[in-house]
């Protein structure tokens, strides 16, 4: 009979300040071999993020926080989510229901993909290189919104924009206009249930942007799972991860304007983008990280183009 492993949480004694426990946490999370980089990319920060959310403590405390003496009550709260994060894998922004991206804080549930997106960095610091210089941005939309995260930056962005956001899921979009609504941006972000773009009312962008599901199929089955308790439907772009974005790219040809311009992140899938889509001459905008994995299309480019087949459902 194989004996169960050691419980973590069986000594607690010792663990008296809120350092105690993000020390505990730390070694925990490299211990169970915890998946990250749905809130922070290190332990550290995750952990001591969801301590403090547990506590309702400032994110912004100082280090003197970590030599606060936790009581029993606090000390129990702790355990309890630490346990739901670490034994039972559950990612961390289910547990508090929030996600931020910069300095835009979101709801988030299990009905919707933990924001997380180079969007963060290109929206506010690249589109506007590749738009007419002084021409107001009239109409924007993205595709596969999800918390509606994304549309909501847009506006923030362009704010003279009309903002389309659309998606394939009704949950996610039952998430996304509590974040609408929170955001205040009700007359300007207009949600839709579409598959891509074919139910979204006519109308031609200044940009298209989205964040697909782009993982091929065989690598979202094998997902931690972290990953695995996100929507399945957010993560898998088909065999290999390019069927999504074969149908935005078909689409887009006749929904922007002129000047307009397609902006798709796709992760690990440059080499496959290039090779598929050589004759768009796709360019790729820079991230701080140096992955470089959001791609920018121009118009003139899609509206001469012609797909060598007819785009597939993957």
């Amino acid at each position: 009979m194989k004996s169960k492993p050691a419980d973590l949480f069986a000594d607690t004694a010792g663990r008296v300040t809120l350092g105690d426990w993000l020390a505990f946490a730390e070694k925990a999370y490299a211990r169970r071999r915890v998946a990250l980089g749905q809130v922070a990319t290190n332990a550290h920060d995750e952990a001591l993020y969801l301590l403090l959310r547990t506590l309702e403590l400032p994110l912004a405390s100082d280090a003197r926080v970590l030599t606060k003496k936790l009581s029993k009550s606090a000390r129990a709260a702790v355990e309890a989510v630490l346990r739901r994060r670490i034994l039972e894998r559950v990612p961390a922004a289910y547990l508090t229901r929030e996600a931020w991206l910069g300095e835009h804080r979101f709801y988030v549930d299990e009905r919707v993909i933990i924001p997380r997106s180079y969007f963060l960095e290109i929206i506010p610091e690249q589109l506007a290189a590749w738009l007419p210089a002084g021409r107001k941005v009239a109409r924007v939309v993205d595709v596969g919104t999800g918390a509606g995260c994304l549309a909501i930056l847009l506006a923030h962005q362009f704010r003279h924009a009309q903002v389309d956001a659309c998606d394939l899921s009704p949950a996610a979009l039952e998430v996304a206009k509590i974040n609408v609504q929170a955001h205040r941006l009700g007359r300007r972000v207009h949600l839709h249930l579409s598959d891509v773009l074919s139910a979204v009312p006519s109308a031609k962008y200044d940009v298209i942007l989205s964040n697909p599901p782009y993982e091929p199929s065989e690598l979202v089955d094998a997902q931690a799972p972290e990953f695995a308790a996100e929507p399945r439907l957010a993560h898998d772009g088909g065999r290999d991860g390019l069927g999504i974005i074969r149908r935005l790219l078909e689409q887009a040809r006749t929904r922007l304007q002129p000047h307009g311009i397609v902006a798709i992140e796709v992760g690990g899938l440059r080499s496959a983008v290039d090779r598929e889509f050589a004759a768009l001459e796709p360019h790729w905008l820079h991230t701080a990280d140096g992955s470089d994995c959001v791609v920018l299309f121009n118009a003139a480019r899609l509206a001469a183009w012609k797909p060598a087949v007819k785009v597939r459902r993957s």
